[in-house]
């Protein structure tokens, strides 16, 4: 019993020193900040094209006329 008691906490002691998947989160955590960043600034940076084409419009229909 004893034996069987020593290879689980040698087990849990293993464990708990392990942390290798420590930066696979950090790394996703990092990767979800730069995507949530890049989702608000597209927005913004597609209102600004947006708004570059309807001038760019309005003058093209003005020469034509």
């Amino acid at each position: 019993m004893d034996k069987r008691l020593t290879i689980v906490q040698n087990l849990l002691a293993a464990l708990h020193r392990d942390d290798s998947g420590q930066d696979l989160i950090e790394y996703a955590l990092i990767a979800a900040l730069i995507a949530l960043g890049s989702i608000i600034g597209m927005d913004t940076v597609a209102n600004e094209i947006n708004s570059a084409f309807n001038i760019i419009t309005k003058k093209l229909s003005n020469a034509v006329s």
